[in-house]
């Protein structure tokens, strides 16, 4: 088992940057919440028949509760309003750079609310990554235009916020139950968000095709339950910092994924600043060398 356990990061890496290229399919044929909606709906529709499939014991009503907030915030307040913002032309490398500052934030977090000792060495490599994902993503920049308002900076803000406050409630209040059964009502607390919202602010305009049904499939398969239920064993298994510094990967697999798929450039000095992230890295996560 532990030696399995071993690939679980990189593995939760390469799932977790396909979600950027499943959006890039859907965003032309469905409203952000609206899609975000269905999609919590059918993941946590899947997770039921898994709890029952599997034997899974039932969250009591407080660990449904802490859970139900997790993915609130996780799940609604930090993918909402990034589609939301990318929907209203925030552009995706802006906004994937301000989100790129959520290891620190969750750093800063996880040593005040979970007591979590951050050492120069994990500070050195959090900075090294966030410049490489700088780097990375320096090239899509200069697509900066009228989408970059007062609007989508706060909700790319928000979408930061969210998620390092989700990784942190989940790790203090939800990691101790069953973690399928936490799964599920993760995306009922998400699926509520989204419903309100697209209530509220959206057409429920949709437009059903090949398209958009590949990236419903693979985000709900691939991404809500694959890379979220990997995203929970290393919450509940290792420290918030090191497993939020692994999302400084996503920006650099992302471009190789976009490059292979849709041709988009990737030239050297991405190249390089994918190579310190990674040396970033493996600097916040790697284990002190035993006396």
């Amino acid at each position: 088992m532990h030696s399995v356990k071993r690939f679980i990061p990189a593995t939760f890496v390469v799932l977790w940057a396909t979600g950027f290229i499943g959006a890039r399919y859907a965003m032309p044929w469905a409203e952000p919440f609206t899609f975000l909606a269905a999609r919590f709906v059918l993941a946590a529709a899947l997770f039921a028949v898994l709890t029952v499939v599997l034997g899974s014991k039932r969250a009591t009503r407080e660990e449904a509760m802490h859970a139900t907030v997790a993915g609130i915030l996780m799940h609604g307040v930090y993918l909402g309003a990034v589609f939301w913002a990318i929907h209203r032309g925030m552009p995706a490398g802006l906004s994937a750079l301000i989100v790129g500052l959520q290891p620190l934030i969750t750093a800063v977090l996880a040593g005040k609310f979970l007591g979590e000792a951050i050492l120069p060495r994990h500070w050195a490599g959090l900075a090294v990554g966030l410049l490489g994902v700088v780097i990375v993503l320096w090239p899509k920049l200069g697509a900066i235009g009228g989408g970059v308002t007062a609007a989508t900076l706060t909700a790319s803000l928000i979408s930061v916020l969210g998620m390092a406050a989700g990784t942190i409630w989940q790790k203090r209040f939800a990691s101790r139950g069953d973690l399928v059964s936490a799964t599920m009502w993760q995306y009922v607390g998400g699926a509520a968000v989204m419903l309100l919202a697209s209530l509220a602010f959206e057409t429920h305009a949709v437009i059903i095709n090949g398209e958009l049904i590949f990236a419903m499939a693979w985000l709900v398969l691939v991404l809500s339950v694959g890379a979220i239920f990997l995203l929970m064993v290393m919450i509940r298994d290792g420290e918030m910092s090191k497993v939020a510094s692994l999302f400084y990967l996503v920006p650099a697999v992302t471009a190789v994924i976009a490059w292979a798929l849709f041709g988009e450039q990737l030239n050297g000095l991405q190249i390089v600043g994918m190579a310190i992230t990674t040396f970033g890295v493996a600097l916040a996560t790697a284990r002190p060398a035993k006396a």
